[in-house]
């Protein structure tokens, strides 16, 4: 035979074979999962804290969104960084001027042990910068837990 393309060895016995091509295919298909995967997932642009819990939650866009954190401490942070009140008032306003409304959102991202008081000074604070749309991030808990 010419080309040798038999899957018999010299015996006459039949060769186990690898087939590559469905290897692959199942690799593409697991690295295609995971990248989606990923993709899916909502990353909070703040600090870590602990979060309150809520039953109506419901995810947010994360385009021309600005995360403010009111740390347990009473401090404030603007998507991870720690900012004075002036530094937050005017991040604020410059936020308002670079993303127009009704794509623009303010994400409060608040510690539940973080004062009631703190987190309305966030909002007021953004009302005066001219941003309409603020969020209270939370975590959603299923109904009847």
């Amino acid at each position: 035979m010419a080309g040798g393309g038999s899957s018999r060895d010299a015996s006459g016995k039949k060769r186990a074979r690898i087939e590559i091509i469905p290897l692959i295919d199942v690799i593409f298909f697991l690295l295609a999962t995971f990248v989606l995967f990923t993709l899916s997932l909502q990353r909070s642009g703040g600090l870590p804290v602990s979060l309150p819990h809520s039953q109506t939650g419901e995810p947010r866009e994360s385009a021309g969104t600005a995360t403010i954190t009111v740390k347990e401490d009473g401090s404030f942070a603007w998507d991870k960084e720690l900012v004075t009140v002036d530094e937050m008032e005017n991040r604020m306003k410059s936020f308002h001027l670079q993303h127009p409304e009704p794509d623009a959102h303010l994400l409060i991202n608040g510690d539940q042990n973080a004062f009631f008081f703190q987190a309305i000074f966030a909002f007021d604070e953004a009302r005066k910068a001219g941003i309409q749309r603020v969020l209270v991030e939370t975590l959603v808990t299923p109904a009847g837990s």
